[in-house]
């Protein structure tokens, strides 16, 4: 193996790879904790490692049992800090790597039983949004994408009805006692209203946004469906996406993210009448 050597190193290709490998690794969660106060704890813990590689190369034996003993105690620490970011990690791998919910392997097998991939119809969803939005009624609607919707709409009360405008305002209506929480659609129905969504924990969002929007954020972070959320306070429209979340957004931005989002490629544009 091709090798050089680096003052009292040798370093081979391998070492290279290894390294960058790490370096990358290293990016990705200081990524994901950036901003936060895990964020100072993360490089604190970081120099400590790396003083302790220097230390070890060195031949400082005391230093390096001393360093041991604080990292193998520091790693079991470093768990109980970052629990939140490793859950968000996690899901991020897991929403990646599900092959149940593949687009490619759902294609396939639509394509095998003959079925037309279903769509949902957007233009009721865009209508009523408009309205919420005008009135500052307020609302939260989940739009399947891939990922199974079940278990969210098993935490309201199920509805399984076509969507359409009139029955999106009566249950996001203020005298509706179906108004607060969510409602998931999938396929062209109402699953269920007034769900319960996970509540993202990412300290970046601004302090001003309330718990609808961090509600979207959250179920954005947990599977790929599209959340809109329209504030009951200034009724502007927000739509979050991969938990990411896009505000101030007119009907036609929220049309046009909405629509390539859910299009897939090769799959005929969602219905929008």
């Amino acid at each position: 193996m091709l090798a050089f050597r680096l003052g009292f190193l040798d370093v081979g290709w391998l070492d290279l790879i290894d390294i960058a490998l790490v370096a990358l690794l290293i990016y990705q969660i200081y990524n994901l904790v950036r901003g936060s106060v895990a964020s100072r704890v993360f490089i604190g813990y970081l120099l400590v490692y790396l003083a302790y590689l220097l230390v070890k190369a060195l031949g400082l034996n005391l230093l390096t049992t001393i360093l041991e003993y604080f990292i193998s105690v520091g790693a079991l620490a470093l768990i109980i800090i970052f629990q939140q970011e490793i859950r968000r990690f996690l899901l991020l791998i897991g929403k990646s790597t599900n092959v149940a919910n593949s687009r490619w392997l759902r294609r396939w097998l639509l394509r095998q039983s003959g079925m037309p991939e279903p769509t949902t119809p957007l233009r009721p969803i865009l209508d009523a949004c408009k309205t919420l939005s005008t009135e500052f009624s307020g609302g939260l609607l989940v739009i399947r994408k891939n990922d199974d919707m079940q278990k969210f709409a098993q935490s309201g009360e199920v509805i399984d009805a076509e969507v359409s405008k009139p029955l999106l305002l009566a249950i996001f209506s203020q005298y509706s006692p179906l108004h607060d929480g969510a409602v998931i659609i999938s396929d062209g129905r109402i699953l269920a209203a007034r769900c319960i969504l996970p509540v993202s924990d990412d300290d970046e969002l601004p302090p001003a946004l309330g718990f609808r929007h961090r509600a979207a954020v959250g179920m954005s972070e947990a599977t790929d469906a599209a959340v809109i959320a329209v504030s009951e306070e200034s009724g502007r429209l927000a739509l979050a996406l991969n938990g990411e979340l896009f505000t101030n957004l007119t009907i036609g931005e929220l049309e046009d993210r909405l629509g390539r989002y859910l299009r897939e490629p090769g799959l005929p544009k969602p219905e929008l009448q």
